[in-house]
């Protein structure tokens, strides 16, 4: 079964799927079984995914087409707090520029009181009031980018043309 991402604007195979990681850069290998004698395919970079059992270092590994594997779960990368909960069904934007800008000018702020407080003008106390509430997730791979939308409280997938919602964790009736 393909891992490869569903493409923008297709739902997911599962209902309210929230990945929790994504794959490395290099992709992963995967197994049928915590113990490494029956390889799978491997999952492909950059896929999110969600991890749903631990057992040392394996992890199971749900995708958001229902294929589940085992990996090395020391090697996902982990999504901070996962995708937070989303105001209402996944959604299909024009243009990913005004959502780009936003993330650049969140990471611009952020950069301004970090040198701020690396460069003595401010101390600890004022960084964090200053960064407070501040809230970006980027992650880009050639043609394809996966943004956070704080404003729509979404992962949202772009390949460059346009831009979908990945995981929205409300369900129709907005619960997640």
């Amino acid at each position: 079964m393909s891992t490869v991402p569903l493409s923008p604007g297709s739902a997911s195979g599962i209902p309210g799927f929230l990945p929790t990681h994504v794959v490395p850069p290099g992709g992963l290998a995967t197994w049928t079984a915590p113990d490494g004698t029956v390889p799978t395919e491997p999952l492909d970079p950059l896929l999110p995914v969600r991890l749903v059992e631990r057992r040392g270092e394996w992890g199971q590994v749900l995708c958001s087409n229902g294929w589940v594997a085992w990996t090395d779960a020391r090697l996902l990368v982990s999504l901070p707090q996962g995708p937070p909960a989303a105001g209402g069904l996944p959604e299909r934007t024009q243009d990913a520029r005004a959502l780009l800008a936003r993330v650049q000018e969140t990471l611009g702020q952020y950069r301004t009181a970090m040198e701020d407080l690396a460069a003595g003008r401010t101390d600890g106390e004022t960084f964090g009031r200053t960064t407070r509430g501040l809230r970006i997730g980027a992650v880009v791979d050639g043609d394809a980018v996966w943004l956070y939308d704080a404003g729509r409280d979404v992962w949202c997938y772009c390949d460059g043309t346009a831009m979908a919602a990945l995981a929205s964790p409300a369900g129709p009736g907005g619960e997640g």
